[in-house]
């Protein structure tokens, strides 16, 4: 899969609680919260970002609240992956489970600027800054996690897997 979008750059240890404020907490629709990600960091975000954009941001990012809320808002907002040097775990995995693409990398955090372009592919693991031509490596993500991306999330993947496994004993 090739992913490419504008960079949005944040520093270090973003948390849960500024990806989406508590106080939306009280609906789980991907639409509403998507309206409100970020907003404690930069109010007008939401509306300077365009579908396919990327975060790069600096260390632990996603640390705080272990709440899904926060991937599914990042990915209603139409972010097409993030970027850091280190996530939180458990932001990773919920990250995953929801299909939202995240990346580590040292090296692009530290040589990348805002509102360059990026292009990731996640098959061959390259990170290219087509605003610079330089290429960086990032680690592949194992098979699974990207067939659970692919599908949009762990609770896709399941369907698929309970079709294929009701399909095969008919």
């Amino acid at each position: 899969m090739i992913i490419k979008g504008k960079v949005w750059k944040f520093r270090d240890n973003i948390d849960t609680d500024v990806i989406i404020p508590a106080r939306y907490l009280n609906t789980s629709d991907p639409t509403e919260l998507a309206l409100h990600c970020m907003e404690d960091y930069d109010p007008q975000f939401t509306k300077k970002i365009s579908r396919g954009d990327i975060i790069v941001a600096g260390k632990n990012f996603g640390c705080g609240s272990s709440r899904e809320h926060a991937p599914i808002a990042l990915k209603a907002a139409g972010l097409s992956c993030i970027i850091a040097q280190s996530f939180a775990r458990i932001f990773f995995r919920n990250a995953i489970n929801i299909g939202l693409p995240i990346f580590e990398s040292e090296e692009i955090v530290d040589q990348c600027t805002e509102g360059e372009l990026l292009e990731i592919d996640t098959v061959k693991g390259t990170i290219k800054n087509l605003s610079t031509n330089k290429v960086y490596r990032t680690d592949l993500l194992p098979e699974f996690i990207q067939k659970l991306i692919s599908v949009g999330g762990l609770r896709e993947y399941v369907k698929e897997e309970v079709k294929r496994r009701n399909n095969r004993n008919v």
